[in-house]
Parts: C-alpha cells; structure tokens; sequence
C-alpha cells in the first residue's frame, strides 16, 4: 500500500508537468476581456453535457460542477476547464473525483469539443454505451485518464483509443477489473499510439497478451504499469528495450516469473529507472547479488512478496538516490542491518516477514529523513538502541514480533512527529512509561505481547490525539491510573490479559466520548463498579465491551445505557442473579457472550425475540439458567440469528420456539437434562449446520431439520434402537452418536456421505461387519468404533490419498489380518486395533507412513518375532506403542528401537499441545457439473487411547505431543534387554515385563530422563540394578520384583521412595527399604512404612505386637497398649522412641511430587 501511494504521488507529478504547457495557455481572469473568451457553441456543449449528470449517492466531493458551472460566467473559468490563450478553445477537462454519474454515448455533448487535448474523466461512475464513434473527434488529444470511471465495453474502447495518434498519456487503471485486453487489441494499440510516454493499465486483463507483442511498445515510454494484469509465464525481455524507462510497475502478477539472467539484463539496460515496483512477481529464481548492479539513480525499490531466497547484499543499502525501500514478505531473504552500511537518503525502509536477523545497530539513527520504518516478523535481538531519537523525520515505528529485551528507551520520546508505535510480541522489560502517552503526535500506540510489569504511571500530560491502545497480554499489575481516563480521544483500548486490579466505574468510561471498542478481559482481580445508577449517563459510540474474566460480580448496570453496543463479552466473571429486562432492550447487539457464570432465572422466547440484531448469543456454563417454551404458538422468526449456545444448563426440553429461526446455523444445548423424544415438527424449519445435543437423556430424534448440516453431536444420551439412516445429510462432516445404547448394523447408505470427515460410533452395541465401502471415503479423517460388537474383517479398500488420521477400532471381535491398504493413510496418526481377535505378524509395513504417531495392537493373537532390520527411514513420529498381551517371541530388536526418532529429544512445549489439535481435513465439493472447489473444515475431534502406564489401565482423553511409552509386555521375548533403548530420552513409560528376559538390567536405562514408569517384573533378569538409575527424577513407578537380581538396593533420590512392592521376589536383593540386611540368612517380617507425619500409635502397636508373637498376641498387645495410654514404663517408650528415630532416618522418603514451573515467555 505504501508504495502504491508512493508511485501514484510521484506519476501524478509527472502528470501534471506533461500537461503544463496546455495549461499554461488558460487565460487568468484578469486577462479575459467582454464578451466572454469561451466560444459559445463549446460553451452550449459544456452545459448539455452537465443536464445529463447526476450525483453519485453516498459519495463526497469537494466540488459540484452542477454549481460552480454557472452561466453567467465565462465557461473558461469553469472548474476543471482549460481555455487557450488566444481563441478560447476549451483544450483541458479535469472532471475527476467529481462523484458524476451520467451515460456517455456517441451523441453526447462532450465529443463536440474537437479541440481537446487532455481529459481526465477519472473516478466517477459514467457509462459508456455505443461508445464508437466518438473519440476519433478528439484528433488533438494528448493526455486521457478514465481510471475508475465507469463501466466500459472492452471490445469498442480498445478500437476506439487506438486512434487517438497523438496520445502522450493513457491511463485506463481499475475500473473494477472489467476491461480485458487481448493481444490482438493490445498488437493495435501499441502499433498506433507511438508518442505514448505514460501508459497506465493497471488491473486491465492481459492474461491473453503475448509477451514479444511488447516488442512493438514505443521507445520513447518513459512510465509504465501494467499492475495486476494477470500477466503470465516468463517475464517479457521485450520490456528491456525501453531504454528511457524512468519507472516499471508489475505489481500483482503472480504468475509471471522472473528469472536471474532477465533481471540482470533488465538492471544492464534500464539505467534510467528511477521506480522499480515488482512486488508479487515469482522471483525466486533470481540471486539477491544480482540486485548489485541496480543503477545509481535508483530512487524507489519494491520487492514485497517476490518469494527471495539467500542473503541480501548490504550494498544496496548504500545506493545514493535510494528513497523507498520495501523487501516485506520475503520469507527466506536473509541480512542484517551492519553499522553505517544504510543511504542516508532512505525514507522508507520495509522488511517486514524477513528472516532479517542481528541487533539493530546504533547507525540506524544516521537516517535522518526516515519517515517509515518497519521490522515487523523479522528475527531482530537486544535492545532498542537509543539513537533512535535521531530520527527525527519518524512517523512510523513498527518492530513488532522480534526479540527484542531491555527497557523502551525513553529517547523515543524525542520522535515528535511519531504517529504510529508498535512494539508488540517481543521480551520488553520494565514498567509501561507514561511519557508514551504524551508524544505529540502518538495515535497509535501497541506494547501488546511483552513482558512490562508493574503498574501503569501517571498520566502527567495526556496526548489529545491518541486513538488506539493496546497493551494486552503483558504483566501490568495495580490499578489503571485515573489520568488513563484523560486520554479523551482513545476510540479502542486493550488491556486484557495482565494482571490490573481495581475498581472501573461509570465515571471514568464517560471521559472518554469517542470510545468504540473496550478489552478489558482476563484480568481477575479487576472489578467493575455498579453504584451509579442514579446518574444519567450514555455511551453513545461504544460497539464492543469485552470484560471476560474479571471479579464483576453484578450485571453492569450502565449497559442499558450502552444503545450502540454490537458486540458484548462478560463471560467468567462470577455474575450472579438474573439478566436485567433493560438488557434485552440493546436491540443493536450482534454478539452476546455471558457463559460461565451464576446467572440464574429464565429466558423467554419473547425476551430473544427483541435483539432483532442478534447473530450470536452464548449462555453456556450457567447452571441455574432456564430456557421457557411459553409462547409455543407465536411464530418468533428471531431473522438474524445464526448461533446460540446454552451448553450446561438448566434446560429441561427442547427450545421449540426455535423452529422459525431459519438462519440459525449452530445450536448447542448439550450437557442440559432434556428428556424424550425430539419431533419432527420442533427443529424442522431450521437450517442448521452444527447440532450439538450431546450429554442429555435423549431417546429419540424424529427429524434433523434440513438438509444442510454438517456437524451433529449426540454423544452420551440414551437413543435406541437402530443407528439413524442419513437421507438428508449430503454436506455431513462430522457425526458423534458414541455412547448411547443402538445397536444393529451400520447402514450402506452411511458410504454416501462423501463429505464426511469424522465418524465417531463408539461405546454402543453395534453389531456384524464393518461396511468395506467406508474405506472408499476419501474425506474420512476420524474413524472411531471402538467398544462394540463389530466382527468379521477390518476393510481392506482405504483409498490412495486418504484422509484418515485416527482409526480406533479397540474392543471389539474383529479377526484376521490387517489390512494392506492402510498403506495408503499417508495422513494416518493414531492405529488402534488393541482388544480383538486378530491373527498376523508384527506390521513392520506400516513404517512407511510418515505421520504414525500411535501404534495399539494389545491383546490379540499377533506372533513371530520383530523384524530387527527395517529401513531407518521408518516409524519417524512413532511416540506410543503397545503390543502387550500378543505371542510375539524371539530377541527384543534393538535396530528397531534405534530408528524411533519420535522417542528422542522431543522438545516440551511452553504450553500444552495435543495430537490432533488444530485438526483440519481437506474436503473435496463437486457439484453436480463437475466443478469441485475444497474446503478446509476444523474438526472438533478429540484423540483418545487407553495405555498401561505406572500400574495401571488409563484412559488419555488427550494425547500430549510429547507423551512416549513403549510396552512390550506379556509376550514370550527373550534375551537381553538392548542398550539401545537408553537412547529413547524422551520415554516416558517402558514396559517390558512378564517376558523371559534374562541378562542383567542396562546401566544406559539410567540416561532416560524423562522416564517416570519403568516395569521390568516378571522375567529373568540377573545381576545388580544399576546405580544410573538413581539418576532418573521424575521416575514414580518402579518395579523390578519376581526376577533373580542379587546385591544392595540402591539408595538416593526416587528410589528412596519405593516400596517393598517393588523388589519382592529377588532372593539375592537386600537394603532399604527390604529387611534383609547383608550376610543375614534369615529376614524377619518386614515392618510397615513410615511418614514423618505418621501417627506413632501405629508404630507402637506394630512394635508389641511383633514382640507378643513370642509369648503371646495378647500380652504383646496389652503392653503396647499401657505404654502408649500412659507413657509408662518409661523405658519402654524410650527404646520405641530410639528405633523410630533409626527407622525414619533411613525409610522417611516418601513419594515425591514431580515439580513443573509456569513456562516463562519472557526468559
């Protein structure tokens, strides 16, 4: 945008210097004599033409020729009209920006001034029907403009201009992209209009153009831009032989491609060129040092989004006439910015979305007549460097999304003509300085995303001009300063997510009387004050009012003075009571949201019924919230409504006044108490897309409205019968109906459903075979049966390039093999087939997928051993696999282990991420002519599996990205356990027991840092346990019993919290927390264990009865007994006392608490 005004300012100038000479010959009105200069029959021309025009509605213009043409004036002084000197033929027409509407045919007027020789007709809105026949009257014309004049007829325009011979100036740009220039037409212009030095076709087509018919372009073009002109192929050399060119404009045209040896002719022979503008050209061919031979006169360089790749040259920083610089949106461009390597003539310097790198060097202040500067998304560090203050000429300041630390510099505060200031997402330090707020010229101002703290200072001199704050996501703390609230000119403030407190009332939102839009959400411990109802206020600008998660407390009460309000969020902010009658009064409103609050009382179809605005309501999370059908038999019609949310409510039946509301798109009453049947007639005017009913005692469903929806959630009701047959359900993308009672078979016709992406049948008694023509749904990306009764064969037709990325068929009575074809899921996440019947080898086939994360093949009857020789290259993402409960035999395959890559250094996200997040399918629409278009739907699908970790069967409802575990138990492997597996660093849980494993445990398990489960019972190991394993903190599960280990339990650390559970079975093992001690031959029953916190009762008891057993439990028993009830003999509870202490001391450790600290963005 800005090199577009840029070049239009600059060509605009030239414009107006071309036609200098014609307007030199207009007369000043001193000069004029009686009777007027003007000629009478131009003159009578002049106003037939303006009896034809109209106004254009809704458009501003600073002049009206229908005023300013006044009859009793010389038509010479006319604005827009240029008059010769000597026999006042109109020569100069500028009508541009004039907001006229009118037709311009063959007879119109304005063709009868035959002397004309410039016409500027631009931005106006005439029609030009039977245009031919007309400009060849204009045989002096030099200079014509109709930029965005009107809608024009391509096949006469073209033929029509091609006579105008003496044309210097053609500018036909825009005109909404209607006019299409064939390379015919284009052969004949270019052929005819020789004395062109300005040619301006911006937005015209040209797709059609052969490039070598710019061959025949006059020499002596000075200007050309032929912007978005779907230009095509390879760039035209042709251009190259326009040796006066001062300025080339391509911009746009995305096709055309740019190779290196074309640039470097086109910088050899175009040394005049003063404006070089190609920006979306494909450059990517095109070696950034070839910009070094870029002519020295060069005063303006676009190259935005021209897809360069490698380092940048420094050099032409340094070019002596560079004015305009922009390389944005080159997202490979490397460079830096070195010390004094910049023009001191630069103006504007862009390089937005590069990969720009380095500290910002204190040289940067040497240009002095920078106006813009933009670092945007780039890879900057350090701090802001203080010379900044020298650029004094600064308008523009944006270095948003680098890494930028330290402190603002308070040196900014020089740039007074600073208008626009973003510095958001970067790791700025210190408190928000109040002098931002006072610059002179500030109107924008954005620090969102930074680390700032503390509270906000004190407004000492506020800025009249501001506009817009945005200071969100940060760590502000305290109250928001009263002079905040003088900034009386801020339209939109964001403040959200820090950590404000405080009260904000009524009084200090009314300074600020051009307010639009307020974010003030996620600031807990900030409240909003409602003792002020008796005061007549009113907001008459606001449109936006985000208060989420605050200490609100009350329904804000100055709402209903709010009447312009579009746009309304205090949701989660401990609201209680009811929603006042005034509210539904907001009749501007467009979205509401009030979920996840106490708000309680009852909805009427009568109070919805009067936001005639209303596109989004959201009452979810509001338990004591009612919805009323009173009011049945109005026929509410509720036009705008497209989504209403009242998930988690107190709803008892379905809100059937609804059954109007034909633009609803998305209902979701889910999690509420609604009962029965839903009939037909209730939901069958609706035109909904999402339906989301899940979580209610349903039974039955007798219609789905209409044929439109695409997301229908029934999950966890208590339908049924047989599964419902999708007659209507063409644009269905996604269908819950797991957990409900159905059962029978899953129709053919579901094979139909050619869009669906999510399939989700789980936890119902589904019976027979799984349809094999599922497979053939190519948009199928969730598959999900788990927990039925299916039986037979899993299918075997999934298709080349499918979608599938979960199949679960756990828990079912499925056979045979697996299918081959699942070779073909390329896009295949998470396999679980665990709890079936099946009979196959272990599927080293599917090593070829490259996105398998999730391998389940649990209980079944696979066998043989495991390939120990597969290619490197497979199971790359692999994090969990489960082949327990199986009859695989043979030597654990330690090349196996070594090529899970997805198991070694996987980086821990500052936030949670999950498999499947952000989940998106690509769906394929065809109509029925044949025309497809794709879409890209969000799947709300949530992974699940169920793994054996630390002990014990758990469901992970969702899969952490970076959640490992491998469990290879209950088979018949035997062996050694291979060193390899100590490479796995990122394993959470390894599992391997109830094998015949023998040799001794391996010291490399002890580099698993990340392991918190580790199971190796049952089997034959031998030797000690290493002391590497002392090393594993996070470790919490361990168990090492019914093996042959022999020698002292290591101590330290976690195992210093393990049991006595976790070494039974291991004769040759003694130590803590064993009895046995070494040398002993015989071990004594082991005592119970310990906590510092434990009550010593316990102890005493167990101490007496183990000594009674000798001479009996009841004298053992009653001694215990005197001696804690009385203390007496003392003796006794010294000694008890003594051996507690020894206990405690060496068996206190108990099981310790992982510790995780919050992810700190700002480190």
């Amino acid at each position: 945008m800005g090199s577009l005004i840029w070049f239009s300012q600059i060509l605009c100038l030239s414009f107006m210097l071309l036609q200098f000479r014609v307007q030199s010959a207009s007369p000043s009105q001193s000069s004029l004599s009686s009777p007027h200069l003007c000629r009478s029959e131009e003159r009578s021309a002049l106003l037939d033409f303006k009896s034809t025009t109209n106004l254009v509605k809704y458009c501003s213009s600073s002049s009206d020729i229908k005023q300013t043409w006044n009859e009793s004036k010389d038509c010479c002084l006319w604005e827009g009209i240029t008059c010769d000197k000597p026999k006042g033929h109109v020569i100069g027409l500028d009508l541009s920006s004039n907001c006229l509407e009118a037709n311009l045919t063959t007879k119109s007027s304005l063709f009868r001034l035959e002397k004309l020789q410039s016409l500027n007709l631009a931005y106006n809105e005439f029609s030009y029907p039977n245009i031919s026949f007309g400009f060849h009257n204009w045989k002096s014309l030099t200079y014509l403009n109709l930029s965005n004049a009107g809608s024009m007829d391509s096949s006469l325009l073209f033929d029509e201009i091609s006579l105008l011979s003496k044309l210097v100036s053609l500018d036909l740009s825009s005109n909404y992209g209607l006019l299409n220039l064939d390379n015919i037409k284009f052969q004949m212009l270019v052929h005819n209009l020789t004395e062109l030095r300005f040619l301006i076709l911006d937005s015209v087509d040209m797709s059609s153009v052969v490039p070598s018919s710019l061959l025949n372009l006059t020499p002596s073009l000075e200007h050309l831009s032929l912007r978005s002109c779907n230009l095509q192929r390879n760039f035209p050399s042709q251009v190259f032989q326009l040796k006066k060119l001062v300025s080339l404009d391509l911009f746009g045209n995305d096709d055309l491609l740019l190779d290196n040896i074309k640039f470097q002719m086109l910088v050899h022979n175009l040394t005049e060129l003063r404006f070089l503008i190609l920006d979306f050209v494909n450059m990517s061919p095109v070696v950034p040092s070839s910009l070094l031979n870029l002519t020295s006169s060069l005063e303006h360089l676009s190259l935005s989004s021209c897809n360069l790749q490698g380092n940048f040259p420094n050099q032409v920083f340094q070019l002596p006439s560079l004015q305009f610089l922009d390389l944005s949106y080159n997202y490979y461009l490397r460079g830096n910015l070195l010390e004094s390597n910049c023009s001191s003539t630069l103006e504007y310097l862009n390089l937005a979305n590069t990969n720009f790198s380095g500290e910002l060097p204190h040289s940067i202040g040497n240009l002095k007549f920078l106006k813009k500067l933009n670092l945007d998304s780039c890879q900057f560090y350090g701090s802001i460097p203080r010379s900044l203050a020298n650029l004094t000429e600064l308008t523009d300041l944006r270095l948003d999304a680098n890494n930028f630390g330290g402190e603002i510099p308070a040196s900014i505060f020089n740039l007074t003509h600073l208008t626009f200031l973003s510095l958001s997402s970067n790791k700025l330090l210190g408190h928000v300085p109040s002098w931002l707020f006072s610059l002179p010229s500030i109107s924008y101002l954005d620090l969102h995303n930074n680390c700032l703290t503390g509270p906000i200072d004190h407004v000492e001199m506020p800025n009249l001009i501001l506009q817009r704050v945005y200071l969100s996501n940060n760590e502000i703390s305290g109250s928001i300063p009263s002079s905040f609230f003088d900034l009386v000119n801020l339209t939109r403030v964001n403040l959200s997510s820090n950590n404000l407190s405080g009260t904000i009332t009524s009084d200090m939102l009314l300074k600020l009387v051009d307010l639009e839009e307020l974010d003030l959400s996620n600031n807990s411990l900030l409240s909003l004050s409602n003792n002020d109802t008796a005061v007549n206020y009113s907001f008459p600008n606001l449109l936006s009012l985000k208060f989420s998660s605050c200490n609100i407390h009350k329904f804000p009460s100055f709402l209903s003075k709010a009447e312009s309000l579009l746009h309304l969020d205090i949701s989660n902010s401990e609201i209680s009571g009811s929603i006042p009658s005034s509210f539904f009064d907001l009749v501007n409103l467009i979205v509401v949201d009030l979920s996840s609050n106490n708000l309680g009382g009852t909805i009427t179809a009568n109070m919805l019924s009067k936001l005639v605005n209303l596109r989004s309501l959201d009452l979810s999370n509001n338990s004591l919230l009612s919805l009323s059908n009173n009011g049945i038999a109005v026929n509410y019609s509720f036009p705008n409504l497209q989504t209403l949310k009242f998930s988690s409510c107190n709803i008892h039946k379905f809100p059937s006044f609804l059954r109007k509301a034909e633009s609803l798109r998305e209902l979701d009453i889910s999690k509420n108490n609604i009962s029965g049947q839903i009939h037909k007639w209730e939901i069958e005017g609706m035109s909904l897309r999402i339906l989301n009913l899940s979580y209610n005692f349903l039974t039955g469903i007798d219609s789905f409205g209409s044929g439109n929806l695409e997301t229908v959630d029934l999950r966890s009701n208590l339908l049924q019968g047989s599964l419902p047959i999708p007659s209507t359900w063409d644009s269905m993308q996604q269908l819950f109906i797991s957990g409900n009672n159905l059962n029978g078979e899953i129709p053919f016709s579901y094979c139909n459903l050619t869009s669906l992406g999510v399939l989700d049948l789980a936890y119902n008694s589904l019976g027979g075979k799984i349809p094999e023509c599922l497979g053939n749904l190519s948009n199928l990306a969730f598959l999900d049966l788990r927990m039925n009764k299916f039986q037979g064969r899993i299918p075997n037709s999934f298709v080349n390039k499918s979608e599938l990325r979960t199949l679960t068929l756990n828990g079912n009575q499925l056979e045979g093999i697996l299918p081959r074809s699942l070779v073909n899921c390329s896009n295949l996440e998470i396999l679980d087939v665990g709890n079936n019947n099946l009979n196959d080898t272990f599927p080293d086939w599917l090593g070829v997928l490259p996105s398998l994360k999730v391998l389940i093949l649990r209980s079944n009857g696979f066998h043989g051993a495991i390939n120990n020789s597969m290619p490197a290259s497979y199971f790359p993402q692999l994090r969990i696999i489960d082949v327990a409960q199986n009859d695989f035999m043979g030597l654990l395959p330690s090349n196996y282990f070594q090529i899970l890559r997805g198991m070694r250094d996987v980086a821990t996200a500052d936030k949670l991420e999950y498999i499947g997040d952000g989940q998106r399918g690509h769906l394929i629409r065809c109509t029925p002519r044949g025309q497809c278009v794709v879409e890209i739907p969000q799947f709300y699908y949530k992974d699940s599996v169920k793994v054996v970790m630390k002990g014990s069967e758990r469901e992970l409802v969702r899969i952490l990205k970076f959640f490992t575990t491998i469990d290879f138990s209950s088979n018949q492997f035997h062996g050694s356990i291979p060193e390899e597996l100590g490479e796995l660093n990122s394993l959470k849980g390894l599992n391997l027991s109830h094998n015949s494993l023998t040799g001794q445990i391996p010291s490399s398990l002890g580099k698993l840092a990340e392991l918190e489960s580790l199971d190796l019972s049952s089997n034959k190991l031998e030797g000690r346990i290493p002391e590497q394993l002392t090393k594993l903190t996070f470790l919490s599960v361990l168990n090492l019993s019914h093996n042959e280990l022999v020698g002292h339990i290591p101590e330290g650390k976690q195992f210093n919290s393990f049991s006595n559970d976790s070494y039974i079975g291991n004769s040759g093992l003694y130590g803590c927390p064993l009895t046995k001690n070494c040398h002993e031959e015989e071990e004594p029953v082991a005592p119970p264990k310990f906590d510092e916190e434990d009550d010593s009762a316990t102890l005493f008891e167990w101490k007496f009865a183990l000594a009674g057993y000798g001479c009996g439990l009841v004298l053992g028993l009653s001694l215990g007994y005197i001696a804690f009830t009385t203390g007496k003999p003392w003796w006794v509870v010294k000694e008890v006392e003594k051996y507690q202490q020894k206990l405690v001391g060496r068996c206190k450790r108990r099981h310790k608490k992982r510790k995780t600290e919050k992810p700190n963005q700002c480190s």
